[in-house]
């Protein structure tokens, strides 16, 4: 295994480790025990992570010295709800978690943000551990704390702010993610890197062909780039009260749609892609940018495989939805603008001119079918 490389996020009580290195997971016991004096372990997971990973993560975990109790839910974005968030809470107190217990989540952007919620909220707050599986885990989700379930009315829009006491991330277990998870990781990695600003932006231009094929060694640099950019945000902001906000570009849109498609009928990383894609467009009227900068993310975003968006949805559907979303302020629905790599403002965006655009994002979808 390569010398891992330790990230710090200036985040929670005391800060903490994001720890990205292939073969990390053969270590997590070892990782574990230098981050915490924890030693009672609930370790979260889906059915799916629980199948590839979870007995040997339990087995190096009791092999550190662990007392490790293993939990695992449906996979899917439709478990992330009241009734096994309540599941997991019952399941910690059966086996006895208490105050210096911990909670490892195991998997990707459910399992992180559930599982986070869980620990929380029992017992008023116990220590929490993340080890990302998929490639939006960990270049996103895994830092920065926050946890959440969702409600009928929208995504997240029950949560806690839960920062982990440590983050241990393997590039190793992505490569063979499926097709739509891994295009999560990489829309979220292609949002980072425009709001970041050129250097990130052009090294994903240059790199961007060997990172869509996987190629291991881009895979984990991409990674390491994309955890520092959000450290920095995260540990500027903790709890959103700023620049964090520049975290849900292409998000406005991407939310609206996978909520009004169903959840889980479009992935995530194709709901972002398409949220930067519009995002980008209204910037244009709205916030000065230029044609040239909508065709640069056009061509980026490309590049990474994540096309366009083939069918459009209905416009008063995805209207309610965004004045839904958790980041609508007295009523305005508001979105994060990017004008050109690094440089982006958050503005509330009359009705009006949203309509214009999602009928004319809706007619673009229409063309030759």
């Amino acid at each position: 295994m390569s010398e891992p490389v330790r990230i710090r996020v200036a985040a929670g009580e005391a800060g903490y480790d994001v720890i990205v290195a292939p073969g990390a997971l053969r270590e997590v016991g070892v990782h574990l025990r230098a981050a915490t004096a924890a030693r009672k372990v609930a370790i979260v997971s889906d059915t799916t992570v629980d199948s590839l990973f979870g007995l040997d993560v339990a087995s190096r975990l009791v092999t550190a010295g662990f007392d490790v109790h293993p939990m695992a839910f449906a996979p899917g974005e439709e478990s992330k709800n009241w009734a096994v968030a309540g599941e997991l809470l019952e399941g910690f107190a059966q086996v006895g978690l208490d105050r210096e217990s911990l909670v490892l989540a195991l998997g990707g952007g459910v399992v992180g943000d559930i599982a986070g919620f869980a620990a929380a909220t029992y017992l008023r707050g116990i220590q929490l551990a993340q080890v990302p599986t998929t490639l939006l885990a960990q270049v996103d989700s895994s830092v920065g704390g926050k946890t959440g379930v969702d409600l009928r009315a929208g995504k997240n829009l029950a949560g806690a702010f839960k920062q982990p006491v440590v983050v241990i991330t393997d590039p190793d277990v992505v490569g063979s993610l499926p097709a739509a998870e891994w295009a999560s990781g990489m829309a979220e990695m292609a949002k980072s890197a425009v709001v970041e600003g050129v250097e990130f932006t052009e090294w994903l231009e240059r790199n961007g062909a060997l990172l869509a094929a996987r190629d291991p060694r881009v895979v984990t640099e991409a990674v390491r780039r994309s955890v520092a950019f959000k450290a920095a945000v995260v540990s500027g902001d903790e709890k959103e009260a700023g620049d964090r906000e520049c975290l849900n570009y292409g998000h406005t849109l991407g939310h609206a749609l996978e909520r009004v498609a169903g959840y889980g009928a479009t992935p995530h990383g194709v709901a972002v892609a398409e949220g930067m894609r519009f995002a980008a467009r209204l910037a244009v009227q709205v916030a000065g940018a230029k044609r040239e900068f909508v065709a640069r993310q056009d061509r980026l975003l490309d590049m990474l495989a994540l096309p366009a968006l083939a069918k459009s949805l209905p416009t008063t559907e995805l209207l309610g939805a965004m004045h839904a979303d958790k980041k609508a302020r007295r009523g305005a629905v508001r979105f994060v603008l990017a004008t050109e790599p690094g440089v982006w403002s958050c503005q509330a965006v009359a009705d009006a001119i949203i309509v214009e655009h999602l009928e004319a994002w809706r007619r673009s979808k229409s063309v030759g079918q």
